[in-house]
């Protein structure tokens, strides 16, 4: 029986560029990764991360920077790169990913910058006071068809969920049954549906793939994404991740999200912050 793995997965497929010039490379955005309308953050970050892997001499992610302009769309785009400086062990670039609008007018979506390196070649030492998450067990946690009665538990027009092995902790869900916490925190499981084990680049969508904190915090409405960081800080080993999310302070509009994501060798393997502006609903 055929399995899916890192290269031939719908991720994989979806987050493909192609090479037309020296830098310039075209892609298409699936319409598989939006939430409502909008194509998520997570993913626009994965694949501009993958030409910026093609165009810079190291294989990996260590930090990467986006700054989200204008929401982009499903359909075809244009990721342009530039290397800003290449060195023995850590190299830099940056992108642009465009859209056109219907009279050819070039808009900008998403302004990046990261920098690269060899995740294997890091060193071994670790000295931490981090902590795993304390997520219950996969099995006790709700995902979008686990409610009795055919109800979704975790609700939504999104087809990104689709896409998702997503179970949240039963604490962190009370936003999905009208009775939301009031904390800014949102925990999970997390994986891709086809099975496709975590890699450096899957883990730039990882960090922006839970919902928003700020259901939790009794908010409806969308919640865009200003800016996002994200630092890789290992390779992560094969099987179901742990990301944990918090949020310490909403003001003007304007919330922070921290992300942990941890791998199934109790590793912390990535880290993230991003700026996002609430939109309440009506």
């Amino acid at each position: 029986m055929a399995t899916v793995t890192v290269g031939n997965s719908e991720f994989d497929r979806d987050t493909a560029v192609t090479r037309r010039a020296p830098g310039v490379y075209d892609a298409h955005l699936s319409a598989g990764w939006t939430i409502i309308n909008a194509v998520n953050g997570g993913y626009l970050l994965a694949l501009v991360g993958r030409a910026l892997g093609d165009a810079l001499p190291h294989p990996d992610p260590l930090t990467v920077t986006a700054h989200y302009l204008t929401a982009s769309a499903p359909g075809p785009a244009v990721v342009r790169t530039e290397v800003v400086r290449t060195g023995r062990t850590l190299s830099t670039g940056t992108a642009r990913l465009v859209q056109f609008a219907d009279d050819g007018t070039e808009v900008e979506r998403i302004r990046v910058l990261a920098t690269y390196g060899d995740l294997a070649a890091l060193p071994d030492d670790v000295r931490t006071t981090a902590k795993p998450p304390a997520i219950p067990p996969y099995e006790h946690c709700p995902g979008p068809d686990s409610a009795p009665g055919g109800r979704p538990a975790i609700p939504g027009s999104t087809a990104i969920a689709g896409r998702l092995d997503l179970r949240l902790d039963p604490a962190t869900v009370g936003w999905a049954v009208g009775a939301p916490s009031g904390n800014g925190e949102m925990r999970g499981w997390f994986g891709l549906a086809d099975g496709r084990d975590p890699d450096p680049l899957s883990l730039l969508l990882t960090v922006d793939a839970l919902p928003p904190t700020a259901f939790e915090m009794g908010l409806r409405g969308w919640v865009p994404t200003v800016e996002l960081t994200c630092h890789v800080r290992h390779r992560p080993a094969p099987g179901p991740l742990r990301v944990a999310i918090t949020t310490r302070n909403l003001a003007g509009g304007f919330l922070e999200e921290d992300a942990e994501v941890w791998d199934s060798a109790d590793r912390l393997v990535a880290q993230s912050r991003q700026l996002a502006r609430t939109v309440l609903a009506p």
